[in-house]
């Protein structure tokens, strides 16, 4: 690797994936600032995450903005449910198309069988495979091709249709894919890519050689990594003022990391073992910049677990923020309750 010409901070690190992510100052609502926010996707397996993603980034997010015209879902990075730009779904699926023979063979196979039982219909997941008498999550290498779209509500099976393919080369999409990575969880490596993406650490590498020129090599506190050069005067830049609190939920892109990154972010072993648990996640909680604990949600119920004790200022920007989550018609006002 390139001798590193810029030294960041945590600090440093963690502002810029703040700044870069809205985290700080909300966008204004609108088809621009929804594409924005879903640069890098946003992770929605878990139901309405998506939702709650846009709600800590966007104004006036409403209980059907994920669902705007300028955003789609598809089966994304590591097969997980996504809400993407609608423009823009080829990056996230023929991004990640096999670069061997079998791979290829097998998620053209899925494509073809999908298609044809389809007929120019939409159809729910599971009764797709039905219909084809093989295991529905067999049906999702189809995704790489880049002509399967999805919707889940949140409930129930995903439904399931077909897409013309996009006019972009599997590698063309996978460079842009590592492009858009890097804009939102910078500095980063070929390896941090491939894990985040669900391909192999050859594919990372080789779309991180194709950036050659447009990036910047740096050294942090967990290592060697780079950041795009459109983005280096951001991060050497002047860190905005963090938000008073924000609600992050499970999968949330800020958090979404493995290994080093995650010390980088909670460097307590503790947190970390409440907040990137064995099983689903929970959500994080951020008051004024900092993860300071993390939180859950049933119904209109917000239960809330903070790493240390909240000044009666905090407190009340963490429960104005709970109240303001945008929830499809919830029985009643949301309640937060703190726990520990």
């Amino acid at each position: 690797m390139t001798q590193a010409k810029l030294a960041l901070s945590r600090d440093q690190v963690l502002a810029y994936r703040r700044r870069v992510g809205a985290l700080d100052q909300r966008l204004p609502a609108g088809a621009d600032s929804l594409r924005t926010v879903a640069w890098a996707g946003l992770q929605d397996s878990m139901p309405r995450a998506a939702l709650l993603s846009i709600h800590a980034r966007v104004q006036g997010t409403l209980p059907t903005s994920w669902a705007d015209p300028a955003l789609v879902q598809v089966w994304g990075p590591r097969f997980s449910v996504y809400v993407v730009p609608a423009q823009d779904h080829a990056h996230f699926t023929l991004g990640r198309y096999p670069d061997d023979a079998r791979g290829r063979q097998v998620a053209e196979d899925a494509a073809e069988r999908v298609r044809a039982q389809l007929d120019g219909r939409r159809m729910g997941h599971h009764d797709l495979g039905e219909g084809l008498g093989v295991n529905p999550n067999s049906l999702k290498y189809a995704t790489t091709t880049g002509t399967v779209l999805i919707r889940w509500e949140g409930a129930r099976q995903p439904t399931v249709w077909i897409v013309p393919r996009p006019d972009i080369e599997p590698f063309a999409a996978r460079v842009e894919l590592s492009r858009r990575y890097l804009h939102v969880f910078g500095p980063a490596t070929p390896l941090t890519f491939a894990e985040w993406a669900g391909i192999g650490a050859a594919q990372g590498l080789a779309a991180f050689d194709a950036l050659a020129r447009e990036l910047t090599p740096v050294r942090t506190p967990i290592g060697e990594g780079w950041i795009l050069a459109s983005d280096e005067a951001m991060a050497r830049g002047t860190p905005s003022t963090p938000a008073p609190a924000r609600l992050l939920p499970s999968g949330d892109s800020y958090y979404l990391l493995w290994g080093a990154n995650r010390e980088l972010l909670v460097p307590d072993a503790r947190g970390r073992g409440e907040l990137w648990t064995s099983r689903v996640w929970p959500g994080a909680l951020l008051v004024d910049g900092d993860v300071a604990g993390t939180w859950r949600r049933a119904n209109q119920n917000v239960s809330i677990q903070a790493w240390r004790k909240l000044t009666n200022a905090e407190r009340g920007a963490v429960e104005a923020e709970a109240s303001s989550l945008p929830l499809p018609g919830p029985p009643g006002p949301i309640r937060v309750r703190w726990e520990g």
